[in-house]
């Protein structure tokens, strides 16, 4: 990687700024229920303890549109953060102001502080250029460690990195390092593994793996598109017919430089969508007229398993079937514990509902990389440049 790390700076007895993205779901009761980006933002701040730093924590939650919103506080964040490294989180009531500072301030070598909720200021997200040095007021060093939030400029992301020394943390740098791995020196063959609802959230992507992949799957809500621009009936499954053109001339495309383009064989159908609905396994020919497609059935499964057990490197966005749904889990569900059990292969998946996937399934720990962006992970796979990445220093 290109970009200095927190490892090619000095930050010992330094005040450290680190942008983390703990943005995790909250239950009615303000317990944190899944402590994916918690967790995985560990190893930047064991760092930083370990080398002498005083470490402040900057994160947004939710959305809360410039108000200070009660329950979007970070107080159980900082609970579940305190937890998992076994010493005491100091959350703060702002982010900015003479308050902060008094304790920022006051830190002693290792201390953790936890600045609250950024988005209870509007300047945030306006990348305020006076909220921004606010924030850099704090710190001595700026490292951002929330991969999550690259494809944002907000003040947190981009604005600090203007009065800052601005390094990456280890977990952005272990983002960067995997995504650039499968764009720029993928080993062959190469399959893409593509779900979710929608063909236009992927359009990007898709154009940017056509010229890198050897095959794609294409499953989940998205693969009815491209079965009814193949001219098969699919009954009220999810289709975006201004889509059908580009499902044509992408599959056309493909053929024409030797690329697979692999959909399903066999659906699950279901007249609605909803916990213990009846449903059952057709043929693609066979789409009830009056049922919606939301799963890929077991032939399907097989055809994928099949063409994942001759890759060297995987990317998979997008579950392949209403994964919330146990019933409608069954072939993401497969297909992720069948990649876990591929040897000597690079796989890396991304993508809110993608990680959400493996996780719930415990899936996640098999695979090379599960990222922790959503937006920013489609955002790079599309080609693009980050900006927060962007305003880092280089080597």
């Amino acid at each position: 990687m290109s970009k200095k790390t927190v490892r090619d700076i000095d930050v010992s007895h330094k005040r450290v700024l680190v942008r983390v993205d703990f943005n995790v779901p909250l239950s009615p009761d303000g317990k944190v229920l899944d402590d994916f980006r918690i967790r995985a933002a560990l190893p930047t701040i064991n760092y930083l303890i370990e080398n002498n730093a005083k470490v402040i924590l900057m994160t947004h939650l939710g959305r809360p549109k410039g108000r200070v919103v009660p329950n979007l506080r970070l107080d159980p964040v900082a609970k579940v953060l305190s937890e998992l490294i076994n010493r005491p989180v100091k959350k703060l009531d702002d982010c900015i102001g003479e308050e902060v500072k008094k304790e920022v301030f006051s830190m002693k070598d290792g201390d953790i502080v936890l600045l609250e909720n950024l988005r209870f200021h509007k300047e945030e997200k306006e990348n305020n250029p006076e909220f921004a040095r606010e924030l850099a007021s704090l710190g001595e060093v700026y490292v951002d460690d929330a991969f999550a939030t690259a494809h944002r400029i907000a003040a947190s992301t981009v604005g600090v990195a203007s009065y800052l020394p601005a390094v990456a943390g280890l977990l952005m740098e272990k983002e960067i390092n995997a995504l650039t791995k499968v764009l720029t020196a993928p080993e062959h063959p190469f399959v893409a593994v593509l779900g979710g609802a929608k063909v236009s959230d992927k359009i990007g992507v898709i154009q940017n793996l056509m010229n890198k992949v050897d095959a794609f799957l294409i499953g989940g809500g998205m693969c009815f598109t491209f079965l009814k621009a193949k001219g098969y009936k699919i009954g009220y499954s999810l289709c975006e017919d201004e889509k059908l053109s580009f499902a044509q001339e992408l599959m056309k495309e493909a053929k024409e430089k030797g690329i697979k383009v692999i959909l399903p064989a066999d659906v699950v159908v279901t007249p609605e969508i909803k916990e213990g609905a009846p449903s059952k396994v057709v043929d693609i020919e066979e789409i009830p007229g009056d049922e919606i497609g939301v799963d890929i059935g077991p032939k399907t499964v097989e055809i994928f398993k099949n063409e994942l057990s001759k890759a060297k490197t995987i990317v998979w966005n997008g579950p392949l079937g209403v994964f919330e749904i146990k019933q409608f889990a069954k072939g993401t569900y497969d297909i992720a514990e069948f990649i876990g059990t591929l040897e000597g292969v690079t796989a890396v998946a991304g993508g809110g509902e993608t990680a959400a996937a493996l996780r719930r399934f415990g899936a996640d720990k098999k695979i090379t990389h599960v990222s922790t962006g959503g937006g920013a992970f489609l955002k790079f796979l599309e080609g693009h440049s980050l900006p927060a990445i962007d305003v880092l220093e280089e080597k």
